[in-house]
């Protein structure tokens, strides 16, 4: 399969520490990827470095073909789809759904004096639609729910049919409805044959959407294991991982960590 992600011995140093720490890793365009790991183990700065918003102090970084540093990052971001709370805040709240949305085309965050046509805000109003917001075009983002704002990041980051998604902890903060909502949403566009390469950043491994495929964990910046998810996934792995034993089921396809005593933990 096609790569459309490369990174090759990347890191990222601040001050003397490595935040990003020599990793290699690489995502395939059939790949669904989440990356785990503890506050501070790097996840979202490796989804800025993906997301083309950062360069690394080392090694290479290679997006759809493109290595950066080498390339127009402004004509790469536009196949690139983006979501996260960071983002999220840079959105005006007085700006319609619709128009959040609609005006991902031109990769503007509020409309300006950008001239759309139908076929845009008919795209608008059928990827509203696909994550369940309709009836909301004409709302403002910022008398929405927070579910419901999630939501309208992912539809504006899939607005341009991308080549690559990336999403940064979209289900955070959600009440048990809305994140369960949101992941069968995921779920479901995961396993559509039309999606693009994914990854996922999310801190627990309960918000991982069924048709997920792969994991990558971090600790300390540093890839801890990489690979399908169904074998890399271990209460072995998570323990290193999050520096403590942690106790594994899935069921479903759905999983669910706790902490655990020693013995035991490694099953």
């Amino acid at each position: 399969m096609p790569q459309v992600l490369e990174f090759s011995d990347v890191s990222v140093r601040r001050n003397t520490r490595n935040i990003v720490d020599h990793v290699d890793w690489s995502v395939h365009d059939d790949q669904r990827w989440v990356v785990l790991g503890a506050n501070g183990a790097g996840k979202t700065t490796i989804l800025q470095l993906a997301a083309t918003l950062l360069h690394p102090s080392a090694g290479a970084v290679t997006i759809l073909d493109e290595r950066l540093g080498r390339t127009d990052v402004f004509e790469l971001r536009p196949r690139i789809g983006f979501a996260s709370a960071a983002m999220a805040r840079r959105l005006p709240a007085e700006e319609t759904v619709l128009n959040v949305v609609m005006t991902a085309a031109y990769s503007v965050l509020g409309r300006w004096n950008e001239a759309y046509e139908d076929i845009d805000e008919r795209r608008a109003l059928r990827v509203l639609a696909e994550w369940k917001l309709d009836g909301l075009a004409d709302r403002t983002f910022g008398t929405l729910s927070e579910g419901e704002q999630k939501r309208v990041q992912i539809a504006r980051a899939v607005m341009t049919d991308p080549e690559l998604l990336l999403l940064d902890e979209p289900s955070a903060s959600l009440d048990l409805g809305s994140r369960e909502e949101l992941l069968q949403l995921l779920a479901g566009y995961a396993q559509a044959p039309t999606t693009p390469a994914m990854v996922m950043v999310t801190h627990h491994v309960e918000e991982i959407p069924v048709g997920f495929t792969h994991v990558l964990l971090l600790r300390g910046g540093a890839v801890v294991a990489a690979g399908p998810l169904h074998e890399t996934l271990t209460a072995a792995a998570l323990s290193e991982t999050f520096d403590m034993p942690i106790a594994l089921t899935e069921s479903d396809g759905r999983y669910a960590a706790r902490a655990a005593s020693r013995v035991g933990a490694q099953d």
